[in-house]
């Protein structure tokens, strides 16, 4: 789910592409969205790169690629089967290729433990495991062991991520630069921020001009897990 603006990003620079064969400056997409400043366009990149809409091609100036676009804008015999309201039932067994999950009936689903809530602004009490649990998607997930939080705060808004969404979290201990990832910071506190290595240092930045980055020794923050997708209720 894309928010306002970057879908009207996405329109935007597809739209420059399939005009002019080339991607649109950072000043023609600040005015172009009616933003005060380009590092809004920056974090709404960042966003569409993150949910795999964009991909950005490095040493090369002016250089963005669509990979695709949002269910709305194709075509109806190219929307996938979900936005037409077409059941896609999946039976069988989940047991080997979704590690901590179990199969949800015969539904296209499976259950993932609901660890409880994730800040999106400041940090909170660490979480600890209960034994709740949540069906998400297997179009969601993919190979690995998975769980899921509930966000709490709006630092990470511009990034599309709001109060009350589901973060999907794939486990794991590392990360790549730029990727939201879940971040237990001196084994107390736990954040949902994109990770940025500065030396020896790890910057948790928000995507909130509001919040401030927060800048720790390396070893003070270890990498829980990584962002994989998110559920919303409406």
């Amino acid at each position: 789910m894309l928010t306002r603006k970057q879908h009207e990003l996405l329109i935007f620079i597809d739209q420059h592409l399939r005009r002019t064969g080339c991607s649109p400056s950072f000043e023609e997409m600040k005015e172009g969205l009616d933003l005060k400043s380009k590092s809004g366009i920056h974090r709404l990149i960042g966003a569409l790169e993150e949910r795999g809409f964009l991909r950005r091609h490095k040493h090369r100036a002016r250089a963005l690629e669509v990979v695709r676009l949002p269910a709305d804008l194709l075509p109806a015999a190219e929307r996938p089967e979900e936005t037409r309201f077409t059941p896609n039932v999946i039976r069988g067994d989940f047991s080997a290729r979704f590690q901590g999950a179990r199969a949800a009936g015969e539904a296209a689903a499976v259950s993932l433990p609901l660890y409880g809530r994730i800040a999106a602004g400041q940090p909170i009490e660490a979480l600890r495991e209960t034994n709740a649990e949540i069906e998400v998607p297997i179009a969601f997930i993919g190979s690995g062991d998975h769980y899921a939080l509930e966000v709490v705060g709006d630092s990470m808004i511009d990034a599309g991520i709001l109060e009350g969404d589901t973060a999907i979290i794939r486990k794991g201990e590392t990360a790549e630069n730029g990727q939201i990832v879940v971040a237990l910071v001196d084994d107390n506190e736990v954040t949902l921020k994109r990770l940025r290595r500065r030396g020896n240092s790890i910057a948790l930045e928000p995507a909130n001009t509001r919040h401030e980055t927060r800048i720790f020794p390396a070893e003070r923050v270890k990498v829980q897990g990584r962002l994989v997708a998110l559920m919303r209720r409406y």
